[in-house]
């Protein structure tokens, strides 16, 4: 289970948030996925992390996670991870500014039935804005 869990959470980043491959979500993600830790304006479900991916691909057309370590208990899975890019849409009120940022992360999501259920997410939002010249 484990093992499945996080070949599951590695295609979560790569096929959606790296690739842009927003229908991968059908599959990977349940319908009534809960984030408990949305960005502000994120809708609830699969549909408001659509919705917020596309968002962030628009502000930052080459995203890239990399994954950095993960670890699998029973129906979690917990994923460090640094996220990078060159912002060239606008983000969080901010213009495009051409600059490269990257910044950590630690995302703790659950499985169910073979699909991300719920996650957790803790990231350098403020390191984020400092690096693209926001407050």
């Amino acid at each position: 289970m484990s093992t499945r869990n996080k070949a599951l959470l590695q295609r979560f980043f790569q096929e959606i948030y790296n690739e842009g491959d927003l229908h991968a979500a059908d599959a990977i993600v349940a319908i009534d996925y809960c984030n408990h830790n949305p960005a502000p304006g994120e809708a609830p479900g699969r549909e408001g992390l659509k919705a917020f991916v596309a968002y962030l691909r628009r502000a930052f057309a080459d995203l890239h996670i990399t994954l950095e370590d993960q670890i699998a208990e029973g129906d979690k899975v917990v994923t460090r991870f640094t996220i990078s890019g060159c912002q060239q849409g606008e983000f969080a009120g901010i213009p495009p500014s051409g600059k490269f940022a990257k910044v950590t992360a630690i995302g703790i999501h659950r499985v169910v039935n073979g699909q991300i259920q719920e996650s957790w997410l803790n990231w350098d939002a403020l390191g984020l804005m400092r690096q693209l010249g926001g407050e």
